[in-house]
């Protein structure tokens, strides 16, 4: 079932606030919060993530119906990528060395602005290269 665009792109706005905040605060905790999160979209699909919730409860009431939908799929490989990128940040803020903290929390902060900002999904299009890549290779 396809999914509202809407949804990812306002999760996208969320997560942007989060890790900028993880970049001025240097917050591990804040950081674990949104790697829970990365983990409940890429698992469940951007829905079951705590910012889809949100958005379907409380921001899609008062915004009105969808007018356009997507696959669910790319986002949430699009979880995947930004959980990939929060755990070395965990293990970059947690253990060290604190530069692969800041680096991949910085990776994960323009990949979630290009998508508030633009509607531009880097892990989407990861996504559709990896696919057209594989049915090639069949």
């Amino acid at each position: 079932m396809d999914i509202d665009v809407r949804g990812p792109r306002f999760g996208a706005a969320v997560t942007t606030l989060v890790l900028a905040v993880v970049l001025i605060t240097g917050s591990v905790w804040l950081l674990a919060w949104q790697t829970l999160a990365f983990a409940l979209g890429a698992a469940g699909g951007v829905g079951r993530s705590p910012y889809g919730w949100l958005f379907r409860k409380v921001v899609r009431p008062r915004i009105g119906p969808p007018t356009e939908f997507e696959a669910p799929e790319p986002p949430r490989f699009a979880q995947a990528v930004g959980l990939a990128f929060a755990v070395v940040g965990l293990i970059g803020y947690g253990v060290g060395p604190q530069w692969l903290g800041l680096a991949a929390t910085g990776a994960a902060l323009a990949a979630a602005f290009l998508n508030s900002a633009f509607g531009y999904c880097l892990g989407c299009e990861m996504y559709l290269l990896v696919r057209r890549v594989t049915v090639r290779a069949q």
